[in-house]
């Protein structure tokens, strides 16, 4: 039996297409361009090497962060364009 094959995180991610297609910011209520991408997960959900997909503008990076990190979450920061899967 096949696995089936995980859709590119970005492309995962419910609202990530702003205008034109470019990746927005995952805050509530943010439109503004995203720059940073939060790779976290669940260890209570998903297994150790499983990463889920946070879109951050500058203003909301750090907020994002705290609220992933401190609950164990956040595994890496990196710049929207150096993403890769």
């Amino acid at each position: 039996m096949s696995t089936p094959q995980q859709p590119h995180p970005l492309l995962a991610f419910p609202g990530a297409d702003g205008p034109g297609g470019a990746p927005v910011c995952s805050a509530k209520g943010c439109r503004e361009a995203a720059v940073w991408v939060l790779a976290w997960n669940n260890p209570k959900l998903h297994t150790p090497d499983r990463r889920k997909t946070w879109l951050a503008c500058e203003e909301h990076r750090e907020h994002l962060s705290g609220f992933l990190g401190v609950r164990g979450f956040l595994k890496d920061v990196v710049a929207l364009s150096e993403w890769a899967d």
